[in-house]
């Protein structure tokens, strides 16, 4: 059994901060059963494996941002939304990348229509609504805004950038400037 105290919650809460330390591809059950000072076995009473622990992460990670989002999207529209919103992810993603990387676990059907992930979606519809944008144009600008801010933060935490003097923040602005021009005069069929 257990130690008393180890729960699911603060299993995953010690994941997420392990993930962030070593990387989530580096958190295992071994590893998280020495942080408690518990037996590997103990913890299957709260997880099946290192692959549940790393969704419950993922999880936890999609959670945690889709509030900082909503917090930071709070009474805004248009442009100043969409500098709030990829902001908050990308200061997200730079605070937490063990968790951020999480993120990007493919997740079954069920637990993504669960999670929230959906918070995220609907968030980032209503930026696009703001821009006058219906689907199909919204799907596929979901997807731009994604890849924009994925490829950014990831080539960014693997030292893509370093190569000129141009600081990332300079870059990042002009980006997300160039993100507005482009959702602002979305190309008609």
């Amino acid at each position: 059994m257990a130690r008393a105290g180890v729960t699911v919650e603060r299993l995953t809460l010690a994941a997420a901060e392990l993930a962030d330390e070593v990387g989530v591809e580096n958190v295992t059950v071994a590893a998280l059963a020495r942080h408690f000072g518990v037996k590997d076995a103990s913890l299957y009473f709260h997880i099946k494996n290192a692959r549940d622990l790393r969704v419950r992460i993922a999880l936890l990670a999609l959670a945690e941002l889709a509030d900082r989002v909503a917090t930071a999207l709070a009474g805004r529209a248009g442009k100043d939304a969409l500098v709030a919103f990829a902001n908050a992810y990308r200061d997200y993603a730079r605070q937490h990348p063990g968790r951020y990387a999480a993120m990007q676990i493919d997740l079954d059907p069920e637990t993504a229509m669960a999670s929230a992930g959906v918070r995220h979606a609907e968030m980032t519809r209503a930026i696009l609504r703001g821009y006058r944008l219906a689907e199909p144009d919204q799907t596929d600008a979901v997807r731009m805004m994604h890849s924009t801010f994925h490829g950014f933060v990831s080539l960014e935490k693997t030292g893509g950038f370093r190569h000129t003097p141009r600081t990332t923040d300079d870059s990042w602005a002009r980006t997300l400037d160039a993100l507005d021009a482009v959702l602002s005069n979305w190309p008609s069929r």
